[in-house]
């Protein structure tokens, strides 16, 4: 079955893919729920799809628009700041406007031809079985320049992300490291949307940092264990669409359903080890009768 599995030039770039953008996700996924910015991450996956279909509407590549429209998203909310608390409702209303308009494109790109409708498609869906080359070297780039700028800036921002007043106080740039984390999402994001689509994308950004956060209080052990998730259920999901269990359903499926089991049952055992150190500390200090 392995062999079979990965003789498939498709598969190769299934896995590869799938793997490039879970580990990045996984990682930065990390940050944006320390920081509680799911929501900016939502908006990335929206605006970017409405950048990707009026590029492609204009004769551009899909990921250059969503790149330009992603980054530009990232300046806003970078120069709002603070000020975007408190108006979900006027941010929501933005969003639900670029996904209508990115709709819109869309239907207009998808009337020239049969091809052009499943391209527009795949974007808002993802193909991660049709993906080619060009795709994974272009994911990689993006990704690979996300990951370099977390690495750099992954000390500062965690300080940032878990005290901002204190960080602020010793000086740390607070307000510029959380507009350069924007562009480190909106980078991620970008990579994720060409690969997986937008409705995915959202998935592997969210639900196995969510996870890893519920077991265990240490970065370094939730990003790995993010990581180590997010390419385990893109992995899992692809090996269960090639094996055409229940009626082939789409790798898509398959991958944001293991990733909504997995934070379910990051809650329990997050339960679980709750009450476990109530009982071993039950006074402060671990029972040794």
């Amino acid at each position: 079955m392995l062999r079979e599995l990965f003789s498939s030039d498709i598969m190769v770039h299934a896995f590869t893919g799938g793997a490039i953008v879970a580990v990045v996700a996984g990682a930065v996924g990390y940050f944006v729920v320390l920081r509680a910015q799911a929501f900016a991450a939502e908006a990335f996956t929206d605006i970017g799809f409405a950048g990707a279909t009026g590029a492609a509407l204009l004769g551009v590549a899909s990921f250059a628009g969503m790149i330009v429209f992603s980054l530009l998203a990232a300046a806003g909310l970078g120069i709002i700041g603070n000020r975007a608390r408190g108006r979900d409702v006027e941010i929501g209303m933005v969003l639900s406007f670029a996904l209508g308009l990115g709709v819109l494109f869309l239907s207009i790109y998808s009337r020239t031809s049969a091809s052009h409708a499943m391209s527009g498609i795949n974007i808002l869906f993802g193909s991660i079985l049709t993906i080619s080359s060009n795709d994974i070297l272009l994911a990689l780039g993006s990704c690979a320049t996300a990951l370099a700028a977390l690495a750099l800036l992954h000390r500062p921002l965690l300080f940032a992300s878990v005290d901002p007043a204190g960080a602020e106080a010793r000086g740390v740039p607070v307000r510029a490291i959380s507009a350069a984390f924007l562009a480190i999402v909106a980078l991620t994001t970008a990579g994720c949307v060409l690969l997986v689509g937008v409705l995915l994308a959202a998935s592997l950004l969210i639900a196995p940092a969510a996870a890893a956060v519920n077991l265990t209080n240490r970065p370094g052990q939730a990003i790995a264990l993010s990581m180590a998730t997010a390419v385990g259920v893109t992995w899992c999901g692809l090996v269960l669409t090639f094996t055409g269990t229940i009626r082939h359903l789409p790798a898509g499926f398959y991958i944001s359903a293991l990733a909504a089991l997995v934070y379910g049952a990051s809650l329990v055992l997050r339960k679980r080890l709750r009450r476990v150190r109530v009982f071993e500390y039950p006074h402060g200090d671990r029972e040794t009768g």
